[in-house]
């Protein structure tokens, strides 16, 4: 018999991932033109040329030992030293190759530093709805998931008095994404400070630090001007996980990095321990031909505006037919309250082909998900098959 563990999470499966295959199942039987999958937040648009350009430079010009060969467990000090330059003109910082550590993704920077920070039991917390896979990275520490809902009524804005109240002896760490996977929600500096200040306030009380691991892959997709505020200019014993994998298109590349201040509490003992977690959980390092790319492109982007101009369309098109959604700020996602029961709409909305993730898989019932990482036209034609879906639920326009 394997892992039991691994058994209840492989018949768990995730919903996202089955929703995408099922997809796939249907555009076999009805032709993918016919079919209207928002389920996976896989990004639509290609990678900007910069990173083809960087590839080929450094595959041609480069040594080859050098490129594909150990780099330092931490990443090349030159790529190091280079984001954290980058960040430091950004956000008014003072990093240096120091404070980053290249990781595997934003999901490979997670699992490190939450084996570093937790020891068996410890409480780390998070705020719903949430990418549901902070559950794993959390169990895979031997921590506990303390789940603490978001203020519906306000905007799904964490809601500080519920995490106060949630706070114990045990609470070793919070998980906050900004913007936010799913509702788009970028949290506000003011708000970040207030956090910082409970945070830090709940720690004295029970001699303890508290850590705010902040994870941002969706850091550079903001609309209407909005900035996404730097964390640790907000709060205190903040730490960075960051991933190009949505800013460059690159989620196959598995590339991102962990910012560590000098300023958090054991701030040095815990990069130390970062270095060797990525190696003790098998990363060893980040991908080095990908290190050697993003550091030269690191003030590119991928098309923020055809992004825009999806929200602008499902979004409208969905609240003319009388949806109730929020508008969000960033990230490419779109949150749909059900105007029925969320298991009954998600089976409704496959009866017209609409593959929708259901807000259970992100600890929060009555929703559904809409990754607007698809192409336009897509969107377009799928309008007739939500207005359907909208008859049968008795919305009205």
């Amino acid at each position: 018999m394997i892992c039991e563990r691994m058994i209840k999470l492989a018949e768990g499966g995730s919903a996202i991932r089955a929703m995408f295959e099922e997809g796939k199942r249907l555009a076999a039987l009805y032709g993918a033109e016919n079919v209207f999958d928002f389920s996976i937040g896989n990004p639509y648009f290609a990678p900007p040329e910069a990173v083809k350009d960087a590839i080929v430079d450094i595959i041609t010009n480069d040594d080859p030992m050098s490129v594909h060969g150990y780099p330092a467990n931490a990443g090349f000090p030159a790529v190091r030293e280079a984001v954290a330059q980058s960040l430091n003109r950004r956000f008014g910082t003072n990093y240096n190759a120091g404070n980053i550590i290249m990781t595997v993704g934003a999901a490979g920077g997670l699992n490190v530093i939450l084996r570093v920070l937790c020891n068996p039991g410890d409480e780390v917390m998070v705020i719903s709805p949430y990418f549901f896979e902070y559950n794993n990275y959390i169990g895979n520490a031997d921590a506990k998931v303390v789940v603490v809902p978001a203020a519906a009524e306000n905007g799904f804005l964490p809601d500080l008095d519920a995490i106060a109240a949630a706070i114990t002896p045990k609470t070793k760490a919070m998980i906050l994404n900004n913007p936010n996977n799913p509702t788009g929600v970028i949290y506000p500096a003011d708000m970040l400070k207030k956090l910082g200040e409970l945070l830090e306030a709940k720690g004295k009380e029970y001699g303890t630090v508290i850590y705010l691991i902040s994870d941002e892959p969706y850091r550079e997709l903001a609309y209407d001007g909005a900035e996404v505020p730097w964390l640790p200019n907000c709060c205190k014993n903040t730490i960075v996980g960051y991933s190009w994998s949505k800013s460059l298109s690159l989620p196959g590349e598995r590339i991102g990095y962990l910012v560590i201040p000098s300023d958090i509490v054991d701030a040095q003992l815990i990069f130390d321990a970062a270095v060797v977690a990525n190696r003790m959980l098998g990363f060893v390092n980040a991908p080095s031909l990908m290190q050697l790319a993003v550091a030269r492109c690191l003030d590119a982007s991928t098309d923020i505006d055809a992004y825009d101009a999806n929200r602008k369309l499902l979004y409208n098109g969905l609240h003319e037919l009388g949806y109730e959604c929020e508008y969000p700020a960033g990230a490419f996602y779109l949150w749909v309250k059900t105007p029925v029961a969320e298991p009954e709409f998600v089976a409704l909305a496959k009866k017209y082909n609409l593959l929708l993730v259901p807000g259970a898989s992100f600890g929060c019932e009555g929703y559904v998900r809409l990754a607007y990482c698809v192409s336009g036209d897509m969107i377009k034609r799928s309008m007739a098959s939500f207005a359907k879906l909208a008859e049968e639920c008795g919305l009205k326009k």
